[in-house]
């Protein structure tokens, strides 16, 4: 935030920002400056600040930057210098008004403006493009880039304004004058959405006013001037609500002038009212209210006839006529007699709310129909004149409706009188606020009563009429329009009548429906077939009745058991019904309460914190009343100090500073007024003292202007004669000059042609040249366009041929890898096939190697027992095994080795050795047997152990 000692330094800092282009901190700076608390008191360069400020502003669009400023501002001169900012505000409304009317021009201009370099096309291919894709045309886009923010910004100028001079009493013209500009703006562009706000917002100001009666700088609506500029906006506003056709809001603005009244307690012009029940007949007639629109017809005539001098004889006569037509076009027949109670109600309430708009003091207690119907309407236009003002043709018709009983010829007299009354209406010209009468509306509602009329005639004399008969008797409509009105009026209980289509006949009279004719026809029925069985089947002669109903007594006692079984329960779900519903009170009753007394506790705790905010603004008042009471003494001692020799002020007067600015003020009208007085004094001398003067010199003057006049004379034809001289020696001079320059005229006229033959040719070879550099480029750029296409296809054909050969090489990889896969997997099987086929060989040889070992021991050759693993190593375990094989069984030859112990065991014998390696007639084991062997895991326990420990030696041999 900048500092300035002066406002008018922080106006020329802004002036400079703007100078280079920078608006935007020039407005900061000043709204800086408007918003700071060093500057309260208003001065005059603030003003000019206000001023610049809100150009700005304008310029901007910054709507929000404005309000705040005319907020502070109107804060700085409320008490000062109100007229400065009425004079802000007026500026800012004429710049924003300017704005948005020069963007409306230019976006016309816009569209006006011939912006098309081929003079034969229509539009250019993007401008049709843009249009099908937005589907928005040239006006609309414009409109929407160029006029809606200036016409936003406009509106926001509007509301801000209004807002900022809701309250003030001393600017209620320039509030009402605001209003009426905003209602134009609205008509002007159609804006009824904004209408619609811009009503609301003024209703609300007007609500606030009447709640807020503390306020200062209230307007005071007592007052004539007040109220005068409040009843002309609500009717400014009542007028643009019709001429748009917001009927709604129309109707709105009717109660708020009606409410206005009211509050008042005053009853405005008689041209004003004029215009409110003029609107009022618009109002009821596009709403169907027919009876209202004619009690406010007849409210507007008697105000002409009363208030309006200059009304002619046929302005009168026309008035009466739409008075009396609107009467007739009420329905004969009330249309809420078969509604509800609430219906009903509602109804009465709301004809209450009409008759107090329009002007009829109605009592609550009195019945609806005794006030307001068509009867009293029509009994209140003849006793007030009312129908012998209205015209012939209104006169025949209102006795052929009312009084005449023509039930054949009805229809055929009203037609004629109403092709009549179609023709009239027009302009009033003496009544300039009442709108334009046009009878031929009521045509319509006139024809419905007259079909009414004739059905109600023609039901008191005929019982059955043909509908071809009745067709033709009713020229207005065809049939089928005639038979919703009479269902319409049957409804109503206007008439009693029904149509019997099948026949073709419509029957009047007293008529019951079909539904009373078939309500017994099946008890009837029933009867009828009881007797039948009866007579088919007789009862037997001699049996009583007791027999007839003992059959069926225990059935009907069982019955009547459960049926009282039933009632029992349902009157005990009903008392627990009914004491749920009790208890379901008492809560609702006990929340209710504690609602209440939460409600109460809240009024009370808003009553303290407003006692409070009172008891602070009463001590705040108190301290400025003593501050005030300071600065009068203060002037006191100074007004003392200055009148020395003058009437020395009162003691024991009471002096505040409001009577010695008024003292002082006296004082300095008094000093102005003799000094006036003094000036008027010197003036009166002043002007004796010019008159002398000029009488003296008056005949010198004379004089001196007669001798002005001789020497003028002479000097005018010395001059005139010395002009002569010189033209006669110009022309002699010219002629020479001719003669001189005509014997070069040949030479002249053959130069200028060679000189044109020489640009001519000159011409021609520029413009062959031209055209040949022209059509070299046409054949230039179709050769590159030409090349261009045949690389992009080269190019094009190129990339799908790698891209064909790219995915042929992938195929064949894919069909290798899985040729691979599957001759890999082909391979494994045989291998596997061929390794499972060699351990079957070796199991095979071990198998009888285990047996001819046996055989060369001695012992019977047994089946081979699964050996128990034992946790001990196989370094242990093979000497154990050697002794356990090495062990004498009973009965048998041991030999020698065998037979001292563990010892020996641990030693292979030599013989046992030898025979062991000695080549027998197996073959030697092949080398993949010993691979096997390796792979094998050793075993333990048996004969086959000590093989296998007995071929190790060997098979470390070999290695």
């Amino acid at each position: 935030m900048s500092n300035f000692a002066k406002p008018e330094n922080a106006l020329k800092r802004a002036e400079e920002l703007i100078n280079v282009g920078q608006k935007q901190d020039a407005l900061q700076s000043l709204h800086d400056l408007i918003t700071s608390k060093r500057y309260r008191a208003w001065q005059k360069p603030l003003e000019r600040i206000m001023f610049k400020y809100v150009e700005l502003c304008v310029d901007l669009r910054k709507g929000r930057f404005a309000k705040d400023g005319l907020i502070q501002y109107r804060i700085i001169c409320q008490q000062v210098n109100v007229s400065s900012l009425e004079e802000v505000i007026k500026h800012f409304m004429h710049l924003s008004t300017e704005k948005a009317e020069q963007a409306r021009t230019q976006a016309q201009a816009l569209e006006e403006a011939l912006d098309v370099d081929d003079l034969e096309a229509d539009k250019r291919p993007e401008d049709l493009m843009l249009s099908y894709v937005s589907g928005e045309k040239g006006k609309d886009r414009s409109d929407r880039e160029v006029v809606t923010p200036w016409f936003k910004f406009l509106w926001e100028t509007y509301r801000t304004v209004l807002e900022i001079l809701r309250n003030n009493s001393k600017l209620e013209a320039l509030y009402a004058m605001t209003a009426h500009r905003a209602f134009q703006f609205c008509k002007q562009y159609k804006r009824t959405t904004e209408f619609r706000r811009l009503c609301e917002i003024i209703r609300n100001h007007l609500a606030n006013l009447n709640k807020y009666r503390d306020q200062r700088d209230r307007p005071d609506l007592s007052a004539p001037e007040s109220l005068q500029l409040y009843l002309d906006t609500r009717f400014e506003q009542l007028k643009i609500a019709t001429e748009l056709e917001l009927w709604q809001e129309a109707f709105r603005s009717v109660e708020d002038i009606h409410g206005l009244m009211c509050m008042v307690k005053k009853t405005p012009k008689a041209s004003l009212m004029v215009v409110y029940y003029a609107k009022l007949t618009e109002i009821f007639w596009i709403s169907a209210s027919h009876l209202n629109h004619a009690y406010a017809w007849l409210k507007l005539f008697t105000l002409q006839k009363s208030f309006n001098k200059n009304l002619s004889q046929k302005d009168l006569q026309l008035i009466a006529s739409s008075v009396v037509l609107a009467a007739l076009s009420v329905a004969p027949y009330d249309q809420t007699r078969a509604a509800s109670h609430l219906e009903f109600e509602n109804e009465k309430e709301r004809n209450l709310r009409m008759a107090n708009l329009i002007g009829f003091n109605l009592e609550p207690k009195l019945d609806r129909g005794d006030v307001l119907s068509r009867s009293s309407l029509l009994s209140e236009l003849v006793s007030k004149g009312v129908l012998s003002c209205a015209t012939q043709e209104v006169k025949d018709l209102y006795h052929l409706l009312e009084h005449e009983f023509l039930p054949l010829n009805l229809a055929l007299k009203m037609q004629p009188l109403l092709a009549k009354i179609s023709k009239v209406g027009g302009k009033l010209s003496s009544a300039s606020s009442v709108p334009e009468v046009q009878l031929s509306q009521y045509v319509p509602a006139l024809e419905k009563l007259g079909t009414l009329r004739l059905l109600q005639q023609v039901s008191k004399v005929y019982q059955t009429l043909k509908i071809e008969c009745l067709s033709s008797m009713i020229p207005f409509y065809e049939f089928s329009v005639v038979e919703k009105i009479y269902v319409d009026a049957v409804k109503h209980n206007f008439i009693a009548m029904k149509v019997d289509h099948m026949k073709g006949v419509m029957l009047f009279g007293n008529l019951g429906l079909e539904s009373d004719g078939l309500r017994d026809h099946l008890t009837n029925l029933a009867e009828s077939l009881n007797e039948g069985r009866a007579m088919m089947y007789p009862p037997l002669k001699g049996a009583s009745k007791l027999g007839e109903i003992l059959p069926t007594l225990a059935d009907t006692v069982d019955k009547e058991h459960k049926r009282l079984l039933a009632r029992k329960s349902i009157i005990e779900k009903r008392k627990e019904e009914q004491e749920r519903q009790l208890l379901e009170m008492e809560r609702e009753e006990e929340s209710r309460r504690l609602k209440l007394q939460k409600i109460t506790e809240e009024a009370e705790q808003k009553r303290l914190a407003s006692e409070y905010e009172q008891r602070k603004n009463q001590r705040i008042l108190k301290e400025i009343e003593e501050r005030e009471l300071e600065e009068a003494q203060a002037l006191l001692q100074e007004a003392r100090s200055r009148k020395k020799g003058k009437k020395p002020l009162l003691e024991g007067e009471k002096v505040t500073k409001q009577s010695l600015m008024e003292l002082a003020l006296s004082e300095q009208l008094r000093e102005r007024q003799e000094m006036e007085k003094k000036l008027l004094k010197l003036a009166r001398t002043m002007d004796y003292l010019e008159r002398a003067k000029r009488e003296e010199s008056a005949p010198l003057i004379e004089a001196a202007y007669q001798q002005r006049l001789v020497e003028e004379r002479v000097l005018h034809e010395r001059n005139q004669q010395l002009e002569v001289e010189l033209s006669q020696q110009r022309h002699e001079g010219d002629l020479k000059e001719k003669n001189r320059l005509a014997r070069m005229l040949e030479n002249k006229m053959s130069f200028q042609e060679r000189v044109l033959h020489r640009r001519q040719s000159e011409y021609d070879r520029r413009t062959a040249e031209r055209e040949e550099q022209i059509s070299q480029m046409i054949q230039a750029r179709k050769h590159e366009r030409e090349a261009k296409r045949k690389k992009i296809f080269y190019v094009r054909s190129e990339e799908e041929r790698l891209r064909k050969l790219h995915e042929e090489e992938e195929a064949h990889k894919r069909e290798e890898a899985e040729r691979k896969r599957k001759e890999e997997a082909e391979r494994r099987a045989k291998l596997d096939e061929i390794a499972e086929k060699q351990r079957q060989r070796e199991r095979e040889l071990e198998e009888k190697e285990r047996l001819r070992k046996e055989a060369l021991l001695g012992r019977p050759a047994e089946l081979p027992r699964p050996a128990e693993p034992r946790p001990v190593e196989p370094a242990v375990a093979a000497p154990a095994a050697a002794a356990a094989a090495a062990a004498p069984a009973p009965g048998k030859y041991v030999p020698r080795f065998r037979r001292g112990g563990t010892e020996p065991a641990a030693q292979t014998p030599p013989d046992l050795d030898r025979r062991a390696s000695r080549p027998d007639d197996r073959p030697p084991p092949s080398s993949d047997r010993w691979r096997s062997d390796e792979r094998r895991p050793p075993t333990f326990g048996g004969s086959k152990s000590s093989w296998s420990s007995s071929r190790v030696p060997s098979r470390g041999s070999e290695r």
